[in-house]
């Protein structure tokens, strides 16, 4: 069974508005990444900053649902790959994704779909399973992030590097995204639980 996201609640029954509505959303959410991106503090040892674009990466695939959340990404990176600076710190260009925390970035793509994927099967709607989904959302990043990293600090200094030391920041996005998500669906009231038997449609 399919579940309704956040997004599905507020778009608009009337086609030309639900696309309009898609549109805002997506970009809306590439947005959303791109403020939490400028939420960043550089680590002494390692070429991979402290940012708040995870959170928002997992938040943005578990609003938007699978679809929207990995366009809303795709976006993001058109978006930084050609001028825009919307990177950790204010970071733009194809240099970004090419160097040492692109496969962040590409990650980033993976687990929006997959967050999405978990709340369209009702994966956000308590506490303990919002907390797994954006687990494993966030191994997704971590998993391509610490393969390319690998090529450019070897595979000796790679989760030295790229693992530990974010590893409580980490925790504290997926349990505050966890908390968030089924408050919100809370004091939605009417908690929608069912939107077909099959997948969404954009």
């Amino acid at each position: 069974m399919i579940y309704a996201t956040y997004a599905d609640v507020i778009r608009p029954s009337v086609k030309r508005q639900a696309l309009l509505s898609d549109i805002i959303l997506v970009l809306g959410g590439s947005i959303l990444v791109a403020l939490c991106a400028q939420l960043a503090v550089k680590v002494p040892f390692s070429p991979v900053p402290m940012t708040g674009q995870t959170f928002g990466v997992l938040m943005v695939g578990a609003l938007l649902g699978s679809r929207r959340g990995i366009l809303s990404l795709g976006v993001y990176l058109v978006e930084g790959t050609t001028g825009l600076p919307v990177f950790a710190g204010g970071g733009f260009g194809l240099a970004q994704l090419l160097g040492p925390t692109g496969g962040y970035l590409t990650g980033f793509v993976a687990a929006a779909f997959i967050t999405g994927w978990l709340a369209e099967r009702g994966w956000d709607r308590h506490f303990w399973s919002a907390w797994l989904a954006m687990l494993i959302g966030i191994v997704f990043i971590y998993a391509s992030g610490l393969l390319w990293l690998s090529f450019y600090v070897g595979w000796k200094n790679v989760l030295t590097m790229g693992f530990y030391p974010f590893l409580p920041g980490a925790f504290l996005k997926i349990t505050l995204a966890a908390f968030l998500l089924p408050a919100g669906w809370k004091l939605i009231g009417t908690n929608p639980k069912v939107k077909s038997s099959r997948p969404p449609e954009m």
